[in-house]
């Protein structure tokens, strides 16, 4: 009865020492305190359990919705007044509309912290042409990329830039694929310095990046590497546009209005860069009866522009420091 008692005593206390050890341990890893965090605050791999389950981390990139700044930027003529204020001054104009998104494979991220911009439609000389998607490095530690978007006012085709922030913004509800559902990013999230992947919507090849999880969100997707292809119109494509008849109908949400109101830069100029670069590459163009570009996705990622900093305009937004619209 006394060993048994005494066995009984040991179990326990040994119990409490090893897990003890193994806290100690942990602290001791430098950097691991943040990945256990995101690991605790993202739902259990898809594999393993049943999907949805938990908080969705990536919510995060999402600016809260009430009250934040509140100086606004006057409307350009003849825009629709529920995008002055969460977007971005219109650059370019076209009277035929962009050409349905295309289906392509993302390349799998080049290393830690690099952060996908989706390809899009822009317009040059010949008409619309395809710039590709490709991963870039942002300007800051937790700068996360909103897309811009092609919106239809007054029979006519508005190109709104995207734009670097602490949170996404408004997109025009375009869906973009590979976490850029429409509205927010479901791609990943920052925690602690550090940019935490979603494989359900990267290409992730488990040699560059570290810091994986896995959450679907309430969004069908085909698999881990294409676009969503859900969403179609009645040439078999994506929109590639809000409004007008075949347009996507959405409205700004609150929280996108804050994210833009917060401080945000500009695009870099390797950015504007890699949209000038395919501009003259007559591949790129849709034809008539041809809008598949020759090239979709860039390989080779863009590096950083240390000298953008996000900053608050005077009339409502982000600073335009170092970059461009």
């Amino acid at each position: 009865m006394k060993i048994t008692s005494r066995l009984a005593l040991c179990i326990p206390l040994a119990f409490v020492a090893v897990f003890s050890l193994a806290a100690s341990h942990l602290k001791l890893v430098p950097g691991q305190s943040a990945v256990l965090a995101a690991q605790a605050q993202a739902p259990p791999d898809q594999a393993q359990a049943p999907p949805d389950q938990g908080p969705d981390p990536a919510d995060a990139n999402m600016a809260p919705s009430g009250q934040s700044y509140t100086t606004e930027a006057p409307p350009p003529d003849g825009q629709n007044p529920d995008d002055s204020n969460p977007a971005e001054q219109p650059t370019e104009e076209a009277t035929q509309p962009p050409p349905p998104l295309p289906d392509y494979v993302q390349p799998p991220p080049p290393d830690d912290g690099y952060i996908w911009t989706p390809g899009y439609w822009a317009y040059g000389a010949y008409g619309y042409y395809w710039v590709p998607g490709v991963w870039v490095e942002p300007p800051y530690v937790g700068g996360l990329w909103t897309p811009g978007y092609w919106g239809f006012y007054s029979g006519r085709y508005l190109w709104y830039p995207g734009h670097w922030g602490f949170h996404i913004g408004w997109y025009g509800g375009i869906h973009y694929g590979f976490g850029y559902v429409g509205f927010g990013y479901e791609g990943g999230y920052w925690n602690s310095g550090h940019f935490f992947y979603n494989r359900v919507y990267n290409n992730i090849n488990g040699r560059n990046v570290h810091n994986v999880y896995s959450y679907r969100a309430n969004v069908r997707v085909d698999n881990n590497v294409r676009v969503n292809n859900n969403v179609r119109v009645n040439n078999g494509g994506r929109p590639s546009y809000r409004g007008g008849p075949n347009g996507v109908q959405s409205q700004p949400r609150p929280s996108e209005g804050n994210a833009y109101r917060e401080p945000t830069a500009p695009r870099m100029n390797t950015q504007v860069q890699h949209e000038q670069n395919y501009s003259t590459q007559r591949g790129q163009y849709a034809a008539p009866h041809n809008s598949r570009p020759a090239t979709t996705a860039e390989t080779r990622p863009l590096h950083a522009d240390p000298h953008v900093t996000p900053q608050v305009r005077s009339g409502g937004g982000g600073g335009r420091s170092g970059g461009h619209r």
